[in-house]
């Protein structure tokens, strides 16, 4: 297995902490509205890296939080007169649902930040301890970046352009304003009565703070709380790297002195039809957005199309998103469905004689499955593991249509597929249970144009066939026979 670290900036060969368990760790969302597009790629991206690892045989645990006090969380609490936890709990549920449709795994541990207050003070009592950490004027606790001195490692900033004693208490910002970084937000007016009131030990003297933590220490207490000092593997999106990421690393590791993340995974950026996605730009959707959009197209197919989008481009790459490219996929999606289809029909009608499996097909099927874990194995190269189900594909129809396959060998695909979902979830197995009675005006209609094209007037079995569509049917032809399916 080898994968790309953002902090090597190399591929590696993964090598966990401990052969019995990995412990992933995924920053999860922001609860202060729905969840947008860009958001749920990188969750399903988290969630692939998740599946392929327990695919080959990894005992994994996750841990993921949900930031529900931050600067935008206490801001739109208070733009809609709500108090915080009643606002967050609504998008916290509306998160859940949304990865659920989209058949992310959840996470192990699904974690609050406001459950971590104990965590976060013990780890800011210890930074104050060895010092890497003060009390400003303000009454604001602040890290001190200069006293870590891996601190450019993970973003690649350039120390030179850090200024001694600058400071800043907001969340979010950039390299150009790199400084020392707030642990613990004193208590302003604006804030109501979102705070704690901790008490910490600085220059032996007991103060009482009036507090609520700042956004890059609740990650960092989520992992002690439920990991410890070290995890295997960190994940997020890009934009996560700086500031939020290099600073987990250096309070984390302040407390510890000891490596935080053995492995860094980042997502790339979403775009809109080439444009960076935002609400001012009128290209920012919601999976809700999306669900209007295609109320038409049966939700398996649509949940199923959005993940065969986000997974079928390379983890790290930008994608662009555009309602053409979404279109293609649930094309794409309803092909795999009729493959499937196909499949099962032929296990279900089989009237032949059972002549087992040939030596051919299966050192094929070891050559697929092979193929298929080396691209998992390839830093997670779900494009090219999607190559080899295409192919997989391609045989089954030809070989099916051609009568080259035996009963077991059938059989054996369907296995396949099953087995190749175990990452990709993007077949739906259940619409191999659904038998619905066609009705008898569009049997006749079937059987009608069936006998005109046998006496080959082509133009009224193309008139019937067209009839059918109106009707939300469709014809399937095979060489053998004809079938009606409901479009």
């Amino acid at each position: 297995m080898e994968l790309y670290n953002t902090k090597t900036r190399k591929i590696e060969k993964f090598k966990p902490l401990a052969e019995r368990e990995l412990k992933i760790y995924y920053c999860g969302p922001t609860v202060y509205n729905y969840a947008h597009i860009w958001n749920l790629r990188t969750f399903v991206f988290e969630d692939v890296v998740v599946k392929t690892l327990k695919f080959i045989w990894y005992n994994v645990k996750t841990t993921m939080n949900l930031t529900d006090v931050d600067d935008k969380t206490i801001r739109d609490s208070q733009a809609e007169w709500v108090d915080l936890k009643t606002f967050t709990e609504k998008y916290t549920v509306s998160f859940l649902e949304d990865i659920a449709k989209l058949w992310i795994e959840k996470a192990d541990n699904v974690v609050p930040v406001t459950t971590l207050i104990p965590e976060m003070v013990r780890m800011i009592q210890t930074m104050l301890n060895r010092k890497n950490a003060y009390l400003w004027d303000d009454w604001s606790i602040y890290f001190w970046v200069k006293t870590f001195r891996k601190y450019w490692r993970l973003a690649n900033i350039d120390m030179k352009g850090l200024k001694e004693w600058a400071r800043v208490d907001s969340d979010e910002y950039d390299k150009d304003s790199a400084s020392d970084f707030v642990l613990w937000k004193a208590w302003k007016e604006s804030d109501w009565d979102n705070y704690w009131n901790e008490t910490f030990t600085i220059d032996w003297k007991e103060v009482v703070l009036k507090w609520r933590p700042g956004w890059h220490i609740e990650c960092s207490a989520c992992n002690m709380k439920y990991f410890g000092p070290q995890i295997d593997i960190h994940m997020g999106w890009v934009d996560l790297i700086f500031p939020h990421h290099q600073n987990e690393i250096a309070q984390t590791e302040s407390c510890t002195r000891k490596e935080f993340a053995r492995y860094w995974l980042h997502s790339g950026h979403l775009m809109v039809d080439g444009k960076k996605m935002a609400k001012s730009e009128g290209n920012f959707y919601t999976l809700s957005d999306i669900e209007e959009r295609f109320k038409n197209t049966e939700k398996s197919v649509l949940y199923r199309a959005i993940r065969l989008w986000f997974i079928n481009a390379k983890y790290s790459s930008s994608i662009d998103f555009s309602f053409d490219k979404l279109e293609a996929n649930i094309n794409a999606i309803k092909s795999i469905d009729e493959t499937l289809k196909l499949v099962d029909r032929e296990i279900k009608s089989w009237d032949k004689e059972v002549v087992g499996i040939s030596r051919d097909f299966r050192n094929y099927m070891q050559e697929v499955m092979q193929e298929y874990v080396a691209q998992l194995e390839d830093d997670f190269n779900i494009p090219e593991a999607m190559a080899v189900y295409h192919d997989l594909a391609k045989f089954t129809n030809t070989a099916i249509r051609d009568r080259e396959l035996s009963l077991e060998e059938i059989i054996s695909i369907k296995d396949m597929f099953e087995t190749m979902n175990q990452v990709l979830w993007i077949f739906d197995f259940s619409i191999l249970n659904v038998e619905e009675e066609i009705p008898e005006e569009v049997n006749k209609k079937l059987e009608m144009r069936n006998d005109a094209k046998k006496n080959k007037d082509f133009e009224l079995a193309d008139k019937l066939r067209d009839e059918l569509t109106d009707m939300w049917y469709k014809i399937v032809d095979s060489r053998e026979w004809s079938r009606i399916e409901k479009i």
